[in-house]
């Protein structure tokens, strides 16, 4: 079925009118277009006009699709098949403000999680990898579609006041789309002030790379609110994850925090694993679960060589909800690495009560008073009530 999608999307042009080359909008005109294909050109979408996401969108290698601050853009509830892919050498610049954020959302009367299949962003930066390898690999969409290289200052464009709602979708039991995905992608990308919210899977994943991301707020994810994998190595700054009363988890173990070190623990040789710093994090579980499971597995999971430096940690729990761990550093895959470090504190009126730590490798984990997590200030142009 991929293979007939690509196929497809390759002959076909897009279903909007591109602009010029110089990326000049066209005339303001009121009313509504379907986004749709490939854009080989730059191009720039129109604030004036609200778009529907029909199908796949590939923004190709030297392309570059610009969104205007204030646009919205609506999902067909089409699943897998209905996403934004920017192909290694392409770029995304949606450069919204607080006033005017660009807005990526379901066009389904009742919008729910998986109607579509969030944003997926390819780079040249670094991937965990055996020693002498290229630094290489396939996305979960396609084998076609690589991502990863040795350019640590790759730019894959800009996510500035994003909004992206009802994503995820599953496409076998072992990939899935997150609400935004971030493949191989590097620090010259510029990645702040972005809002997840009503995913189903993972909220945002890094696969290797080097990005850094600030302010990012996550709204009810049914799987990880954080995930690290395939020798990401950047620093991410003031996050808050939330899962309110009556949201509850699809899989097994929906955690605050996953990390591994190299691609789901197959390679743990692998040189350039995981290693990246979190700077102020909060994590509150207010859903109370049928069994601790569906509550959330660990907050901070930390695994499989994935070496992780957490600083301002804060956790809350609400009335009736618990976490099997507090922090994990056990695999069956491979330990996370000795030499992370964790500062973190709970609420004392929250329903953690015995939730465990384990720590096989002796890594510095220190709980301090008075660590206030993320400053949600950031978060006001939202709308957001904490």
């Amino acid at each position: 079925m991929k293979t007939k999608l690509f196929s497809i999307l390759a002959a076909s042009a897009l279903a909007f009118t591109a602009c010029s080359d110089e990326n000049t909008p066209g005339p303001i005109v009121k009313g509504e277009k379907d986004l749709i294909g490939n854009i080989e050109a730059n191009t720039t979408l129109d604030a004036n006009i609200e778009y529907t996401m029909t199908g796949t969108v590939l923004v190709k290698s030297g392309a570059t699709l610009t969104i205007p601050a204030g646009t919205t853009i609506k999902a067909t509830a089409g699943g897998t098949n209905v996403y934004l892919l920017v192909e290694k050498g392409g770029k995304l610049i949606a450069d919204g403000t607080a006033d005017k954020p660009v807005i990526f959302t379901s066009a389904a009367s009742a919008p729910k999680a998986g109607d579509w299949g969030g944003i997926l962003l390819n780079g040249n930066a670094p991937l965990s990898r055996a020693e002498g390898a290229k630094s290489d690999a396939a996305t979960e969409i396609s084998t076609n579609i690589r991502f990863g290289g040795d350019d640590v200052a790759d730019n894959s464009g800009k996510l500035n006041f994003v909004r992206i709602e009802y994503t995820g979708a599953r496409i076998n039991n072992d990939a899935e789309h997150n609400g935004l995905t971030l493949n191989g992608v590097g620090n010259g990308t510029v990645l702040s002030n972005i809002v997840l919210t009503h995913g189903d899977d993972d909220a945002i994943e890094f696969f290797g790379g080097t990005v850094n991301a600030s302010n990012i707020l996550v709204i009810n994810c049914t799987d990880d609110m954080f995930d690290f994998s395939q020798g990401y190595r950047g620093t991410v700054k003031n996050v808050y994850g939330i899962r309110e009363a009556g949201y509850t988890a699809v899989t097994a173990d929906p955690r605050g925090i996953e990390a591994d070190g190299n691609l789901d623990g197959k390679t743990p040789n692998d040189i350039n694993q995981s290693d990246f710093t979190v700077d102020g994090i909060t994590i509150v579980n207010n859903a109370p679960g049928k069994d601790a499971n569906l509550t959330m597995h660990d907050v901070f999971k930390i695994r499989r060589g994935a070496k992780a430096t957490i600083k301002n940690a804060f956790a809350k729990f609400g009335a009736g909800t618990t976490a099997v761990d507090l922090i994990d550093f056990n695999d069956d895959r491979g330990a996370g690495d000795a030499a992370s470090t964790i500062e973190y504190t709970i609420d004392p009126a929250n329903g953690l009560g015995d939730a465990k730590i384990k720590n096989p490798g002796n890594a510095k984990i220190e709980k301090k008073d008075g660590l206030k997590g993320a400053d949600v200030s950031a978060f006001s142009w939202t709308g957001y009530k904490f």
